[in-house]
């Protein structure tokens, strides 16, 4: 993408000047094709199970089920949510709880999606929560991941139930229910410090907050990270934060890859880059060999990547 129109300096210049924009210029073509790229992907890195938080405020209607049929073309599982934010205003506001409510009563997987309570007002985040309480699922949020969401816990913690997805909590500053959703690389890029996911009781897990879809990659920042706060720490640490995944997803545990490397042993693979998948099985079906794709074209979904791409830059160049 173009270079914003100037250099952000915090995270919330971070977000206005590069995230909130791209959002803003993306299109159902454009959805459909980096979801397919994405799931491309996780599927050669062995990743079979994605958790994906949306937004695109200028084609929301529909957008869940493109990306939920693009990881289905490509062979990998996803849980799918649309963003709710007051951003954009009212009607964007509503347009967004009734996509997830749309795409999940019609049978799609996911959960509510929330951005982060700083672009929320408390009766919008209780909108967000009764919604997920009729549909009888969590929630999936930002939550302290930055100081200008310092105070989210204060506001979620009447809120927050067990099956909510809280990601980042990098300044969560007390206990609330819900698994937590680790992003060392995302926070470490956006310089909004380290969360010390070893302090919470709760459940942790590795994400990459869209950076990609290397697990094993993920796991070894998660590592370095940790070891950086805590020299005594074990590679075992983040390996189960690895393994905790399979909570949201527990089928994938019966999902199959072999490796181009053994043993597949957190202390090597710690210190071990390059890792690939060489074939991977999805429901019993192969869905890679010999390190390609079955069911589509890698070939065809990177070239129609890159003319999204290119739409992308025009228009985010002409928004300028």
């Amino acid at each position: 993408m173009p270079a914003p129109p100037r250099t952000p300096t915090n995270f919330p210049e971070i977000l206005e000047l590069i995230w909130w924009r791209l959002d803003k210029a993306l299109d159902l073509e454009m959805i459909r094709w980096s979801a397919m790229l994405g799931a491309l992907e996780a599927l050669l890195a062995g990743t079979t199970a994605i958790v994906d938080h949306h937004s695109s405020p200028n084609a929301i209607d529909g957008s869940l089920d493109v990306i939920s049929n693009a990881c289905a073309e490509v062979g990998v599982r996803v849980s799918c949510c649309y963003e709710v934010t007051d951003r954009n205003g009212p009607a964007a506001k509503v347009a967004g709880l009734v996509e997830n409510e749309r795409f999940l009563k019609a049978g799609g997987r996911g959960m509510v999606g929330a951005h982060a309570c700083f672009t929320l007002s408390q009766a919008s985040l209780e909108e967000v929560a009764g919604l997920a309480t009729d549909l009888k699922c969590g929630v999936h949020i930002h939550v302290g991941e930055d100081r200008i969401d310092a105070d989210a816990g204060e506001r979620l913690e009447k809120l927050a139930r067990p099956d909510w997805l809280l990601a980042h909590c990098v300044h969560l500053d007390r206990n609330i229910e819900g698994m937590i959703v680790h992003n060392p690389r995302s926070n470490q890029n956006n310089g909004v410090g380290y969360a010390h996911p070893t302090r919470f009781t709760n459940t942790v897990l590795l994400g990459t907050d869209g950076i990609g879809a290397d697990m094993l990659e993920e796991f070894r920042i998660a590592y370095a990270r940790l070891r950086e706060d805590d020299v005594t720490a074990t590679p075992s640490i983040p390996w189960q934060w690895l393994e905790n995944g399979w909570k949201l997803m527990p089928e994938a545990l019966a999902d199959q890859v072999i490796w181009s490397y053994d043993p597949m042993n957190p202390w090597y693979l710690a210190f071990t880059p390059g890792v690939r998948a060489v074939q991977v099985r999805v429901d019993g079906e192969i869905v890679l060999d010999n390190g390609r794709p079955t069911k589509v074209d890698e070939q065809e979904i990177r070239s129609k990547a890159a003319e999204q791409q290119r739409r992308l830059w025009a228009a985010l160049s002409e928004g300028q």
